[in-house]
Formats: structure tokens, C-alpha cells, sequence
């Protein structure tokens, strides 16, 4: 019963607004602790990282199953390819900042793709079809337009257009939006353990 209470102890103190006098803090070979002096008992203070719990994963059959570890491999292959386009819409967002003008926008545009295409289009092309329907729910989950808007916002309202056509003719949509708790629910779980270094 005493483990139970400092436990609950660690996790309720930090939520019980604290004044900053109420905290010390211990250096120790260069470990910083932080802890509460209450009742002149001293006890630690420590956040942790959130953690996340899914439920095992139970198979009516060995197709589902076959079928469960194809979206993981599915996943993992588009899931990078999210992650870069994160982080190249972010360097884009930045650089647009420091740009004057409409004109000077669209040519550092080109020259971004010029340099994407060079680098990554023959790994895209590698890419399946269901694999490419991840990448666009993975880029609306990683920077949260979908891809048709950053299409329209950087290239212009006739280029999402036509890309959007080109993509409803293999039975995919730029204009998909990442649902977490709905239809795309494994992915995300799938991406959490990725990102967790489960899978």
C-alpha cells in the first residue's frame, strides 16, 4: 500500500500547481534531479514519455494475418517518404519567407522539384499503387493539408487539378484526408510503433 501511494504520489504532484519555492533541485555528476520537500520528506519529481498501449492483435484467419503485416510492410516503405516531405514542406515554408514576390516563388519552386525529382523519382516509381494511397494519408498525418491543397498552394489551382485527375484514374485521391480513429486506425498505430522503434 505505501509503493501505491508514492506512486500516486509521483503522478498526481505535478498536476496539483506547485509553486516554485515548493521544488529544490539535486546536481549530481552532471544528473540534474528535481524534487518536492513535503513533510520534510524529499520525493522526486519526473515527467516520463507518453506511452501507448494496443491491444493484441488477434487473427480470424491466416489471410487477415497475411494481410496485417502487408500494411506494415506498406507502411514502412511510404512512411519515410512522409517524413522528407515534412521536412521539405518546413525548409519551403521558411525559404518563402525570406522570398520577394510571386516570380522569385515559383522558381524556387521549380528548382526544388527539379531536385526532388533527381533525387527520389525513381523510388517513388518503385512505389505500388496501394503504397502510394498510404504516402498521401501519411503526408496529410505528417503536415496536415492534404496533398491536393499543398499542390494547390505551391503549384497552383490547374496543377492539383490535374494531378487529382491523373490519381482518381488509378483509383486514388489527392484530397484524402488521414483519419486516425477511423479507417486509418492500424496505419496509425503502425506509425506510433515506428516511430516508437517497435516495428
Amino acid at each position: 500500500m505505501n509503493k501505491l501511494l508514492i506512486f500516486l504520489s509521483f503522478i498526481t504532484l505535478p498536476l496539483t500547481g506547485l509553486k516554485s519555492q515548493d521544488t529544490i533541485r539535486y546536481a549530481k555528476d552532471n544528473i540534474v534531479l528535481y524534487g518536492l520537500i513535503l513533510d520534510g520528506d524529499t520525493l522526486l519529481l519526473s515527467s516520463i514519455d507518453e506511452v501507448y498501449i494496443f491491444p493484441a492483435r488477434r487473427f480470424s484467419s491466416n489471410w487477415e494475418y497475411r494481410r496485417y503485416r502487408r500494411l506494415i510492410r506498406n507502411v514502412k516503405k511510404a512512411y519515410p517518404y512522409a517524413v522528407l516531405a515534412k521536412k521539405k514542406f518546413d525548409e519551403i515554408t521558411l525559404h518563402f519567407e525570406t522570398l520577394n514576390g510571386e516570380k522569385a516563388k515559383r522558381k524556387y519552386i521549380k528548382q526544388v522539384e527539379k531536385e526532388l525529382m533527381d533525387e527520389f523519382e525513381d523510388e517513388l516509381k518503385q512505389l505500388t499503387i496501394t503504397q502510394g494511397r498510404i504516402l498521401i494519408k501519411l503526408i496529410d498525418r505528417e503536415i496536415g493539408d492534404t496533398s491536393y491543397d499543398l499542390l494547390k498552394e505551391l503549384k497552383g489551382s490547374f496543377t492539383a487539378f490535374f494531378w487529382q485527375t491523373i490519381a482518381r484514374i488509378f483509383g486514388s485521391n489527392l484530397k484524402s484526408e488521414f483519419d486516425p480513429v477511423g479507417e486509418d486506425r492500424l496505419i496509425n498505430e503502425i506509425v506510433i510503433m515506428i516511430e516508437r522503434g517497435a516495428l
